[in-house]
């Protein structure tokens, strides 16, 4: 029934059907930034609509000699007259310097694209970006940037690792709508709990970022926007499917009860529950998982007063192991993960001056509970993880050069945590307050300098300092430097639980204390004109160096995994990358990416005392990636096209006696395609993920025997699953 299913959707969303005359094109603002949420109407008729993400519109065509309207607060209207409605617009809006900044402040869409003046170097992921590849979820969006690697961290439970400069995921901070989110016992799945078409934008900063957001952030910071009430269609759906019977489904809707007043819902279902086990190894490639997702939204303005507020909850299914739909077992080795998580959130601003000395204050609160119930065969590990955030946060700006902000907040969390029989349970409260400086002088030399201090209930007090600098010495060259510090509390069984899809022992040290690294990094951006057109080349270099650091050692003992602190030895990580981007001609864009990375530890057997410094294992020791994209005139076609080319890197030691792996991996490489076709409020597309079909051979060490002393499913460095092909429809109601 399923393949009957699929083949059906599939039928469905490609069949070609005739779009009506519409005019298309796009807002751009005078940085050449798009505009998200510019309002475009008919003079006469007032039918109009919103530009996305991309500042990108369609529109029906008008009645004759009627004008389109084209305005958005803080900019002066354009009115045009449209003499050939099969021409693509470009339409560029210029700042009205007599409109209050009031307004603009409290009008203004969120989740614009970072300008040029930004001082931290950051990333943003756009919708349209977001929708180059088969992504269903956040997990599956940094397929087209070279600076973010998602992975499997094990072949069996599906849990999924970011890596960046070098480190884990566990040493970037995660925020949802700028506030904290998928700590502890969600950081292994939480890449998974973010549905690809809930989001408006990812933003990712590299090293560490503003005191503002907490004191962790060691590698970098990755915060995700969803799509806001105020701006977002009125209803869009989201289908996909795969030719491995994975079926997903997202939609959304939002109402404007008043002016003042708007909310929106969000639901998530996916099913992927068809067994694979295509190398034959008696195991599953990757778990089977049913998953359902709900979010609301609310937004309330009035006046100088903004509060949002948010619900979502999350219930997901993974079963892994053995496949006993294709094999016969007696006593079959079993995975099990049962999750029931609940999220809230509120931000509640105030805008006390708008004028050219602003002045605001806000509260934000975030909170959440989370539930695992967890089999690893015979072994039992449960845990109850509850989150608290609280932050107040002032901001004033002194004249158009100084600006000063500062902050109180709250964090806690505790854990209700189960191994087999034995109780962790544990919990933390940290209260800190902040103070930042910024200092800009004509957008050409900026100073951001930040200092937080705060108190920990299992460590104590800490102080984390910040600063970054920006400099234009020309308009066309842009360089940036950080340094600073990151402290992180260590959850080890919560963050780390997928490595229980192993046979080795795990040894805890009894006084693991707080992670603490230094993160220094530069930045070079140039922007090359060439014809009508500008290459942006980008250079840089991080590196982290750890004070102390809660050492994964899978390197001592092949039959164990020791988790110690570095205490006086030496931990750090070296990245640098360049990359360069040019639009060749129009609706082409192509992007080119490589990076290497050095990432090196102290290793100590517990049992004998011998040190080595290794490089860190399951590591890639360079990336290389290249991204083309062509969008035909009038937008009526897409074709993008992916190379990931992905370096070796170094095993974990394996048992001298017993060798059961290599001791290094092999580079590989990953191509993946789309293709997408554009109709009136709706595009269907058709991709393939692993183009050349690559796999990891054996990712499961003595898969035939997991009970033995050599079972390990974590030793992955590669895909676990091969070509996958896939088809999709996007439909919306547009707001106007």
């Amino acid at each position: 029934m399923q393949k009957i299913i699929l083949y059906l959707f599939i039928s469905v969303v490609t069949f070609p059907l005739m779009a009506g005359n519409k005019i298309r094109g796009y807002i751009f603002d005078e940085q050449k930034e798009p505009v998200i949420g510019a309002n475009i109407y008919w003079e006469k008729s007032k039918k109009g609509v919103v530009s996305d993400a991309n500042g990108y519109f369609e529109i029906e065509a008008g009645g004759e000699h009627e004008y389109l309207i084209i305005t958005y607060t803080g900019y002066e209207p354009q009115s045009l007259h449209i003499d050939d409605v099969n021409e693509e617009l470009k339409v560029y809006l210029k700042e009205d310097t007599q409109i209050l900044d009031e307004v603009v402040i409290t009008k203004r869409a969120p989740g614009t694209v970072t300008q040029r003046s930004a001082v931290v170097q950051t990333q943003k992921i756009t919708l349209g970006e977001i929708h180059r590849a088969a992504c269903c979820n956040l997990g599956e969006s940094f397929e087209t940037n070279p600076s973010v690697d998602v992975a499997y961290s094990d072949a069996a439970t599906g849990a999924k690792q970011i890596k960046l400069l070098g480190l884990a995921g566990t040493y970037v901070q995660m925020l949802t709508e700028n506030y904290p989110n998928f700590r502890g016992v969600a950081s292994p799945f939480g890449m998974d709990y973010i549905p690809g078409a809930w989001m408006e934008g990812i933003y990712v900063s590299k090293g560490t970022s503003s005191v503002k957001n907490g004191y962790e952030a060691l590698a970098g910071q990755i915060n995700v926007e969803y799509k806001k009430p105020q701006t977002m269609d009125k209803f869009s759906l989201n289908l996909f499917g795969s030719d491995a019977l994975r079926m997903e489904a997202n939609a959304d809707a939002s109402v404007h009860l008043n002016e003042n007043l708007k909310s929106a819902l969000f639901v998530h279902y996916s099913n992927d529950q068809h067994p694979h086990d295509r190398n034959e190894d008696g195991f599953l490639d990757y778990p089977k998982t049913r998953q359902f997702n709900l979010m609301n939204r609310w937004n309330h303005e009035v006046g100088k007063y903004v509060a949002q507020y948010g619900v979502k909850y999350i219930n997901e299914e993974r079963e892994g192991g053995q496949d006993i739909s294709h094999h016969s077992f007696d006593d079959p080795y079993r995975i099990s993960l049962n999750t029931n998580r609940g999220e809230f959130y509120t931000k509640q601003a105030y805008v006390m001056r708008a004028d050219e000395l602003a002045e605001s204050v806000a509260v934000i609160a975030s909170g959440s509970v989370h539930d695992q119930k967890s089999l690893y065969d015979k072994t039992v590990y449960d845990v109850n993880q509850k989150n608290l955030y609280v932050s107040l946060l002032y901001e004033k700006d002194f004249s158009a050069r100084h600006n000063l902000s500062t902050g109180l907040s709250l964090n806690y969390d505790g854990f209700d945590e189960m191994l087999r029989t034995t109780p962790f349970d544990r919990d933390e409260t940290v209260t800190g307050a902040y103070a930042q400086y910024t200092f800009n002088l004509d957008n050409k030399f900026i100073v951001l300098g930040g200092i937080r201090a705060d108190y920990s209930s299992r460590y104590g007090f800490f102080v984390t300092p910040r600063l970054h600098l920006k400099y234009n010495p020309v308009e066309w060259l842009h360089l940036r430097g950080s340094i600073g510090k990151g402290f992180r509390t260590a959850n080890i069984l919560a963050e780390n639980n997928y490595l229980l899809a192993s046979s080795r022992e795990i040894t805890i040290a009894d006084d693991l204390r707080q992670e603490e690294a230094w993160n220094t990094g530069v930045n070079a951006t140039v922007y090359i004109p060439l014809g009508d057109k500008e290459i942006t080349l980008t250079g840089e270099y991080y590196h982290t160096r750890f004070i102390n650091q809660v050492v994964v050692d899978v390197d001592s003992d092949p039959h164990a995994i020791s988790f110690y602190n570095l205490d006086d030895g030496r931990s750090y990580s070296n990245s640098a990358q360049i990359e360069a981007s040019y639009s060749f001609f129009t609706g082409f864009t192509f992007t080119a990416a490589y990076r290497y990375t050095c990432s090196m530890s102290d290793y100590i057997n517990p049992a004998t005392g011998e040190n080595r410094f290794l490089s860190k294992p399951l590591m890639n020791d360079y990336k290389g990636l290249i991204t083309a994209s062509y969008q035909t005139p009038l937008r009526k076609w897409q074709f993008d096209l992916t190379g990931q080319f992905n370096g070796g890197g170094r095993m974990p030691t394996a048992d001298v006696n017993n060798p059961l792996w290599e001791e290094r991996f092999d580079p590989f490489t990953i191509v993946n395609g789309q293709i997408t076709k554009f109709f009136r409020n709706f595009s269907v597309y058709l991709g393939v993920e692993n183009l050349f079909d690559f796999r990891q051979k054996n990712p499961i060490i003595d898969a035939a025997n997991p009970r033995s002393e050599n079972f390990d499913a974590t030793m992955v460095w590669g895909p676990v699953h091969g070509r996958k092909i896939y088809a999709g429809l996007r439909y919306n109601i547009p707001r106007y």
